[in-house]
Formats: structure tokens, sequence, C-alpha cells
């Protein structure tokens, strides 16, 4: 979500916090500032829009100092506007916040009474108020964070900057990631470490209720309980923090052209050449009597996905839940059971707060994540690394079915562990996978029909997109990427729901999208489609060869893939999906990386 940077550096500080907000800019965002301490004084500028516009003001109006904070911010309380853009500042003093501060109007109200008024509509401002009071009554900088810290309830990241204090900054996170970096007589502060790669590969992360006080000579990490703490030095490696299009148009162009390459990775980290699993020990699935899967948004439709995979292959019950529900529902739990949280930045707040639901109540917490450094990643008792490689986009894709790729070889483990695969049917399945990223290949190029078809697509205002079996959570998610990228309206159904109520909506102007492999639902689903046509509603039908031909005329268009092991072809039938929401955004002329309202990581509920 927003993004988090604090330079305490030997250069000038504005340049490098424009550049390293820049690098964040794939979260989501709708303003942007920065702050400095110059020859003692504290000056801020702030821009609505995006950070060029930060950097036009710059040029008109610099901003000196080698001591500085940054901000991209994403709109929780308060409009997108100048007075509510980070950093907030009150007297001299200067902060910038992730996350959500539950209790600032009980906060606001008490400092209102002492005098002390906001500005702005934001939570944030509440929180320098606190330390500007608490310093008006005497206290250090470091005596004022510390109470101020204390008082706050919800989830943040926080940097503090100090008129008169060139070489300090206070750093601490409740609930959203923040991180330190270490340089030669510089320290930095980020709220992921690839805004800060260009200036440090040296990292270290903070954990729950820890704060910090930082100097160029180094850092003095507290944790929750104001003990002083030791905390890992981490090296990253820079090759997985570049942020490059590579020629592309946009990154989920690149991002999309990527997946046969990262899922072949994926399974070459986690399978060998002779026909066997490679996951890491630890992984035990025997004597477990259900998996939970547990993730928001896209993770989610891949753990939908999964639940078809662990049942099939090996008889193992598995339960979905979105993670903004799962804690609230109360939901039973069995000791033995195995708890698996699947999240692309393994920062998602939901996420996070369901695992720590589970812990202690389940035999195992898997972790399936992108960023091995993560939050979720260090908080589960195993993670599971999706090998996906940095993903820009906020619409995900390769993440997406990177997901699929390591939760199918998780399948394939617990069928194993639970003796329903032996070593042939092991290795055969192995095999099928194995043959996917030359079909993502063909799969791929589809894509100037994709466009064609597109271009008629983005015409309409609803979409309507079916499956069965595993490709019902596809349409989902098909649906998910067509209209967080296009905004059009678009629902995802299981065929066999069309005559409950969603084939009211068929008429000649909404396309229908139906994906169907020739598996053994492919009848089935073709006679939902011939529904659909005798109402004069648009197919576009997505199948390989066989089901095309066997599908028969009528269709509105059609789209033919590679045949491919039904098992898995949630995972190719991925690849057109994307392409479809990517070319109808494209001829819709919207922001295709950075789609309105949405951020990429959401560390906040």
């Amino acid at each position: 979500m927003c993004g988090i940077v604090g330079v305490l550096g030997n250069h000038e500080a504005a340049p490098l916090l424009v550049e390293a907000l820049k690098r964040l800019e794939y979260r989501g965002y709708d303003s942007a500032g920065i702050a400095t301490v110059n020859a003692g004084k504290l000056d801020r500028r702030r821009a609505v829009g995006k950070l060029v516009n930060l950097s036009d003001l710059l040029v008109h109006d610099p901003l000196a100092g080698k001591a500085g904070i940054g901000h991209t911010r994403w709109a929780t309380h308060g409009a997108a506007t100048v007075a509510n853009a980070h950093p907030h500042r009150a007297g001299g003093i200067a902060v910038v916040h992730n996350g959500i501060i539950e209790n600032f109007r009980e906060l606001r109200a008490e400092l209102a009474a002492d005098g002390y008024l906001p500005e702005s509509e934001t939570d944030t401002e509440t929180v320098v108020l606190l330390v500007k009071r608490a310093m008006d009554r005497g206290a250090t900088p470091v005596e004022a964070a510390r109470e101020t810290l204390g008082r706050l309830q919800g989830a943040f990241a926080l940097c503090f900057l100090f008129e008169g204090h060139d070489d300090l900054m206070i750093a601490a996170r409740k609930g959203s990631p923040l991180a330190i970096g270490w340089g030669k007589g510089e320290m930095f502060v980020g709220s992921d470490a690839i805004a800060l790669a260009p200036m440090t590969d040296r990292i270290t992360y903070l954990e729950e209720g820890d704060w910090a006080v930082i100097t160029r000579a180094g850092a003095e990490i507290h944790d929750a309980q104001n003990r002083r703490a030791n905390r890992a030095e981490t090296r990253i490696q820079l090759d997985a923090t570049r942020i490059e299009k590579a020629g592309y148009k946009h990154f989920m162009a690149k991002e999309i052209a990527e997946q046969p390459v990262v899922i072949a990775n994926a399974l070459t980290r986690y399978a060998t050449v002779d026909g066997k699993l490679a996951l890491p020990e630890g992984l035990d699935f025997q004597g477990v009597d259900r998996v939970t899967l547990v993730a928001c948004g896209t993770a989610s439709y891949a753990c939908h996905v999964a639940k078809y995979w662990f049942e099939q292959i090996a008889g193992l019950p598995a339960d979905i839940d979105i993670a903004s529900e799962f804690r609230y529902r109360e939901p039973v739990l069995s000791p033995a059971s195995m708890a698996v949280f699947v999240s692309q930045s393994g920062e998602t707040a939901d996420t996070l707060a369901a695992l720590r639901h589970v812990k202690e109540k389940v035999a195992q917490v898997v972790a399936v994540v992108n960023v091995p450094t993560s939050s979720i990643a260090r908080e589960a008792d195993l993670a599971l690394p999706i090998l996906a490689g940095v993903e820009v986009g906020v619409a995900s894709t390769k993440a997406f079915t990177c997901q699929l790729a390591v939760l199918a070889l998780m399948a394939l483990k617990a069928g194993v562990d639970r003796g329903r695969i032996d070593a042939s049917g092991l290795a055969a399945r192995l095999d099928s996978l194995r043959a996917l990223p030359g079909l993502m290949n063909a799969a791929l190029g589809l894509s100037d029909a994709v466009a064609k078809v597109a271009e008629e697509l983005a015409t309409a205002q609803d979409i309507l997109f079916l499956g069965r079996g595993a490709m019902f959570p596809l349409a989902l998610e098909g649906a998910l990427k067509l209209k967080e990228i296009s905004y059009i309206h678009a629902e995802g159904y299981a065929s066999g729901e069309l005559k409950h109520g969603p084939i009211a909506l068929i008429d000649a102007s909404v396309p229908v999208i139906v994906l169907a492999p020739k598996d053994g639902l492919f009848d089935k689903t073709v006679s939902n489609m011939q529904e659909v046509m005798a109402r004069n509603g648009k197919v576009l039908l997505l199948s390989d060869a066989e089901g095309v031909e066997a599908a028969g005329s009528g269709t509105w268009k059609t789209l033919t893939l590679p045949a491919v092991d039904p098992i898995w072809a949630a995972i190719l039938y991925a690849v057109p999906a994307q392409l479809l929401a990517y070319h109808t955004a494209i001829a819709k002329g919207t922001d295709v990386d950075q789609p309105r309202n949405l951020a990429k990581s959401v560390t906040v509920e």
C-alpha cells in the first residue's frame, strides 16, 4: 500500500527520496511528499497525483538537506489532497505513516482539549501532534516518540524526522512492514527493501512492536517492551529487486510473458528431473486431517483451485477462507490440521492477522509467498517461496500462476504422504506439470488474436465468466482481472449456477466467456453454453482444438489453446484470461499497471 522511505545520508536527500519512492509506485498511491532537515531547519514538499508532480514541484521549489523522509499515500482517512498528503508535521516534527490508527478520534479529542488542533482529515496527523505535545512538555524526541507509540492502537509503520536534529530518525512498526538499511556512514528506512536496493543491500527487518533510534552511526532497536533487541541483518540480492520493463509497454505485459520461465524455475526448485519432489523438509501431510487455505483476492482464487487438487489428488479435505473473514467467523480448527497462508507480498494485513489467529491451534502453519523475508514467511512454521520474482503490476499475473504451481506440488506431496500416489503416478504428474511452460508459451502466441477480441469486449458494460471444476475459480479470477484494470463490471460463476440467477442478465449485449478444456466436465459446460446462445448471448469459448470442434457452431468467438492435462488446466488457462484483461484495458485506455483505487500490497484491514 503506502510507501515509506527515510535517508540519513552524505548526499542531498531529496533526489534519493524521490528515486526510492519511484520504486514503490507499483504499490499504488494518490499523493506523495518529502521532508528534509537542512541546517537544522525542517521543511517539506507535497503534491497530489503521480510522483512527476512532486518532481516538478521540487524543480521550482527545491528542498535541500541530507536527512529526509518520503511517502507515497493511498488515501484512507481523508481525500487525496495536499493537506492530507504526507509527511505530516507539527512544529518541528514530521512523520510518514503506513497503516491505520484506530483510536485516532479519541486521541484527537484529547489533543484538541489541550489546544493541539489538526490541519488535515487524517489519522496520521494525530501521531505527530502527540509527539509535539510531549516535547512541548519537556520530553526529548526519543522520549516523546516512545510515549506516543504506547498510545497508538491499530496498525502502523512510522518514521519521524525532527527539526534541529539532522542526524536522527525514529522508526517503528506494528502490523505494517518496515526495514532499516545499513550503509557506510549512512542509514536508511524503507517499507520495502526494493526501495532501498540502489542504496544498500544490507537490511534489518523490524519485528512486530519494534521501534528504532537511527543515526548515521547505526540503529538502536527496541522491542515492544522497550528492551534493547538484536535483529539479524540480511543481505538482499540486488538482481531480485531490479524493476525494469525490458522493452515491454507495461509491467503487466512483461510479467504475463515471464510466466513460462518463472513456472519452470519453481518446478526446477521443488521437483527433480527423475520424477521426485524436492519440497522443504518439514512439509509432512502424514497425520494431517484437513488443510485450511487462507488468502485474499487473487491468492484466494489460487487457494480455491488448490482445494480441488488436495481433495482429488490426495483425498485430503480442504477449506478455503477469505482472510478478512476468517477470524470473525470463529473457525473450528483441528490440532491435526495444516493451515496454509498464501500472499504475494507476504505482508497482506488480513492474511497475517489470520495466521496469528491460528498459531498454536493447528499442527503446522505454512506460508506460500513471493517474498521469503516477509512477515508472513517469518512467522510461519515453514515458508515456500513461489520464485516469481518482483511483480510490479498491481493486477497479479505471474505470482498467481507460481502460487498455483507451488500449491500443485504441495497437493502431490499430500498424495504421496497419504498413500494416494505411488512413485510412477508421481512421476507422471510431474511430467505433465513440466509440460506447462511450453504450453504457456504457445498460449502467449494468442496475444494478437486476443487483442482483436478485446476491441469488442471493451465496448461492453457487463461480462460474465463461466467454468466448471477448477475452471470455476479461474472464472472468478478472470472476472477479477478484467474489472481491476478495465473497470468493466465482470462476474465469474460456476457454469451450473447459470440457471440459478445469472441467466437473467443474458442478452445480445453481454459477452459470456466460457473456460472449457475438453475434460470430463466439458459436455456439461457446453450445455450451459448452449443455454446462453439460445438467449442471443455472445459466447467467447476458450478450449483446445478438440473442444472447439466438439462445441459446434453458434459461438461468437473462439480461442484455441493447446491440449493440457485437465488436472492442471487452470494454470494454462490463466494466460488467456490475463491477456483478455490486459488487451481490453489497452483498448479502453486505462492505466494498466496502476489501476485506480487499487494498491499492490494491502497492509491495512
